[in-house]
């Protein structure tokens, strides 16, 4: 790998949203340096330089990146876990003071787009579509009305790939969710929105948007596993508006539904997404438009193909003493990494 390339480092390489910016960065002038929290996180073994660091929830997270940073100078770090984006947008500033621009929106753009129920109150009092959302707090403690079935009941805050997420279709299924061991103050209700999915994702910088896709998607265990990048005016419009609402920076990801020609947000993670790498293929390379633009300046470029992507398992084949490496070290480097 040569010495020249400017290092990225990547957090969540073990899990698919990292590895999907991995994959987006390989091939480019960029030299990825894998972050994860656990030894065997797949993307560790597909870069030149690789490291384990503590879970965000750790009093040393913010340290050891720092101090990771600092040692690999890498000038750009990119988030790939929801649960890292608050403490990496507050500790922005500490990142930059050893060198590096961590890509990620300001701390009330990270919070405000993880509550499902101030999206929507946001989004609805600014006139565009959404699915009537209703606070399960209100509804356990005061009695508020439930949508019309069906609906869906999802985790307020956090959440993902569907987890905590069921389907309401009826009074039966209200009732057995209720009386199972989830907190249903915890959660919203959310107006079921009959109509295809899709997965947008946005570059945003100066507070602008500077591009869309949009991708339809097909999902399974909560994950897109085909995908078919489109173009749709009244989509893309639609995601602008909401671009310029929320005010993200780097990358914002909207996902949403369509139905007769009306596109309806349901969800917003202010971060790249599991379908970075689809996005590339298909001619929209969020995390090297970013880099590229925060390092040299250069304004996005894109042009879109509309095709059909579809994801697969894939064997990484690792040595057992690299491994064991970086089980005993926290670090390791391979001059010869197998891409994913």
């Amino acid at each position: 790998m040569s010495q020249s390339k400017i290092r990225i480092a990547v957090t969540g390489a073990g899990g698919g949203v990292g590895q999907s910016i991995i994959k987006a960065l390989h091939g480019t002038d960029y030299e990825v340096v894998a972050l994860d929290g656990e030894v065997l996180g797949a993307g560790l073994y597909a870069t030149s330089r690789s490291h384990v660091i503590p879970y965000a929830n750790s009093p040393k997270f913010i340290y050891k990146l720092l101090e990771i940073c600092k040692t690999e100078d890498c000038k750009l770090l990119f988030p790939g876990l929801d649960a890292e984006l608050p403490a990496l947008s507050k500790a922005a500033k500490q990142f930059e003071d050893v060198g590096t621009h961590v890509v990620i929106s300001s701390p009330d753009v990270i919070a405000q787009s993880d509550d499902k129920l101030k999206t929507y109150e946001i989004l609805n009092k600014n006139g565009l579509a959404v699915p009537h959302t209703v606070d399960m707090s209100e509804v356990v403690d005061e009695g508020a009305t439930l949508p019309i079935y069906p609906f869906i009941l999802k985790k307020r805050e956090g959440g993902a790939r569907s987890k905590d997420t069921y389907l309401i279709k009826d009074e039966k299924s209200f009732k057995n969710v209720s009386q199972s061991r989830i907190n249903l103050s915890e959660f919203v209700a959310q107006e079921y929105i009959d109509g295809d999915e899709y997965t947008c994702g946005t570059v945003n910088l100066d507070g602008d948007c500077q591009g869309v896709i949009v991708m339809r998607r097909i999902l399974r265990d909560g994950d897109t596993y085909k995908c078919f990048s489109v173009k749709n005016e009244a989509i893309e419009s639609y995601v602008r508006k909401i671009m310029a609402i929320i005010k993200p920076f780097g990358a914002c990801n909207v996902q949403l539904r369509l139905k007769n020609n009306q596109p309806y947000a349901f969800e917003i993670n202010a971060r790249c997404s599991g379908t970075t790498a689809a996005r590339a293929l298909c001619g929209f390379n969020e995390p090297k438009m970013i880099a590229d633009y925060l390092l040299f300046k250069k304004k996005p470029e894109f042009n879109i193909v509309e095709q059909t992507v579809l994801r697969y398992w894939k064997e990484l084949v690792v040595g057992n003493s690299t491994v064991t490496e970086l089980e005993k070290t926290g670090a390791i480097s391979n001059n010869s990494p197998v891409p994913l």
